[in-house]
This record gives structure tokens, C-alpha cells and sequence, in this order.
């Protein structure tokens, strides 16, 4: 019996970007099963609820999983996400870069990780060429200030936010 890859993809998904969903759909070529773990981050405030945000993940993967054939699942986590990850039978953290920015405090957290558990490795997805200026907190800014995030969002997820902030673009 072939033994399942397990992988996880963290964050918070505040809201889930084009550039979440690029990693997304690439992850699904290196593990077998994708769990997203939608991180609860009460330190972050989030502008959408753990409940809205598993729901508009959930609403956007099942293009992917049409499209690949992959196995992908959304559970929300509030532990440590090493132990999250070693319960989900995982053996693989997924992680998109986005900038050189972004490599130093992954790169630091993925030492930490690995000192917790040796086993689990982390593997980093550069964002694609389209994808590299898309973070969660762009857009929400953007949205909120009226400007267009057509390009950076699915139709639904801009749905969403132009709700939350009652703006008519």
C-alpha cells in the first residue's frame, strides 16, 4: 500500500486572494491530500469570522479539485501548527513566497518548526509571476477605499468583501 502524502497549507485567509489560490492548486502537484487550516489568529483581528472564511475557502476549492483531481479539505486550527500538522497525519507544511521579504520570516519559522518536528518538512512555493503583489491586506485596503480588486480576488470572495465594507464598485 502506497502511504498518502499529507500536506498543509496555513493561514488565515483573510480574505482567501488569487495568490492563495495559486499556491493552492501547485500544491496539489507535490501531496496527495491538501488540508488548509484556517488559522483562528484572534492577534490579527480578522475582518471576516473563522466561519466566513472556511466558507469562502471551501466555496473556491471546488474548481481546483475539478480541475486536478486533488483531494482538498479546509479545517480551522488554533494550536501550535506543528502539533495540528503532526494530529493531521501531515508530513509536509506548505509556504508561498511572495517577495524576499517574506523568505526571512518564513525561513526563521521554518527552523522553529523543524526543531518541534523533525519529521515534517516545509516546502516554500514561489508565488507565480502574476500572483507576487497580492497579500490579503492589499486588498482588503483597496476594498475598502472603493478601488477595483477584480484581478486579484474571484467574483465571490470580491462579493464578500464589497458586502462587509457596503460599497458599490
Amino acid at each position: 500500500m502506497v502511504k498518502k502524502r499529507i500536506g498543509i497549507y496555513p493561514g488565515t485567509f483573510d480574505p482567501v486572494t488569487n495568490g492563495h489560490l495559486d499556491i493552492i492548486e501547485r500544491a496539489t502537484n507535490i501531496v496527495d491530500h491538501l488540508i488548509l487550516a484556517v488559522a483562528i489568529n484572534r492577534g490579527k483581528g480578522p475582518l471576516f469570522s473563522l466561519e466566513e472564511r472556511v466558507a469562502m475557502v471551501e466555496h473556491e476549492l471546488s474548481a481546483i479539485m475539478e480541475r486536478t483531481g486533488a483531494t482538498i479539505e479546509v479545517k480551522p486550527f488554533e494550536s501550535l501548527l506543528m502539533n495540528f500538522a503532526a494530529a493531521q497525519g501531515a508530513k509536509t507544511i506548505v509556504r508561498g513566497l511572495r517577495a524576499v521579504s517574506d523568505f526571512e520570516y518564513e525561513f526563521q519559522m521554518a527552523g522553529m518548526n523543524s526543531h518541534l518536528e523533525p519529521d515534517i518538512e516545509t516546502v516554500f512555493l514561489m508565488a507565480s509571476d502574476k500572483c507576487q503583489f497580492i497579500s490579503s491586506r492589499f486588498v482588503k485596503e483597496i476594498g475598502k477605499l472603493g478601488g477595483d480588486i477584480s484581478n486579484f480576488v474571484t467574483p465571490n470572495v470580491r462579493e464578500k468583501l464589497m458586502e462587509r465594507f457596503n460599497t458599490d464598485e
